[in-house]
């Protein structure tokens, strides 16, 4: 487990760079016995994940403020806030989860105003983080990779859960890889793969150049959770 909490404005330098990233969905906790879930994980996860929608940008409902800060209160680990949400509410609710105690928001690339978006960030002091739909660029993230601490690239379709990996989606992680690496930032950038994560694929998205993938049945499912880290840790 990471060992600092959701204060420290450092905890992105923290997190391991020798193995992955243990990135844990909260979409797949359970969420009647939630307490006892992040009891269950408190030993396994570095960062907390946590999907926003609003059921127009991508095609389902999830999750609100409310959460984020209920977790706050039973977690120290850092909160990695996805926001999947319109342009019209993008400001508000990047305001709503910085309050509630989000440690990071991603934006998405295909959000119409996202630099106004990482301004607010900043203005918070909240990290920022973005976002790439399956179907979208890469190059999409040039612009804005020295504003950047986490890159993730979706490998299903957006809001979906348990659909197989693209086949893009390797390709892709090695192109975003040396758009990070070609641009020479002073700090580092954590590249997240998301969607499509099962034993199979994360060895390949591994390979292409992961340094977390959000975890959700693979470690929420798993009978044995310290079997299951080791394994991922082993990749």
């Amino acid at each position: 487990m990471l060992e600092t909490t959701t204060c420290s404005p450092h905890w992105i330098d923290a997190l391991p760079t020798d193995r992955l990233i243990g990135e844990f969905s909260v979409w797949s906790a359970d969420l009647v016995n939630l307490s006892a879930d992040m009891r269950r994980i408190a030993d396994h996860a570095d960062v907390l994940h946590v999907d926003v929608a609003d059921g127009h940008f991508a095609p389902t409902l999830l999750f609100c403020p409310d959460l984020v800060a209920a977790l706050k209160k039973t977690s120290k680990l850092p909160i990695h806030v996805h926001l999947m949400t319109a342009d019209s509410i993008l400001l508000s609710q990047i305001e709503q989860f910085a309050e509630a105690g989000a440690s990071l928001i991603s934006i998405h690339a295909e959000n119409a105003a996202p630099r106004e978006a990482l301004d607010l960030l900043d203005h918070l002091g909240v990290a920022a983080g973005m976002v790439l739909k399956v179907e979208s660029p890469v190059e999409m993230i040039a612009p804005y990779l020295p504003r950047m601490r986490f890159v993730t690239l979706l490998g299903t379709a957006i809001g979906v859960k348990g659909k197989g990996l693209d086949e893009r989606a390797c390709a892709r992680l090695q192109e975003a890889k040396g758009l990070v690496e070609a641009a020479g930032l002073p700090r580092r950038v954590v590249l997240a793969a998301d969607g499509g994560i099962r034993e199979h694929t994360v060895p390949l998205l591994r390979q292409a150049g992961a340094e977390t993938v959000v975890l959700g049945s693979l470690a929420f499912g798993a009978s044995n959770l310290g079997d299951r880290m080791a394994w991922l840790h082993s990749l």
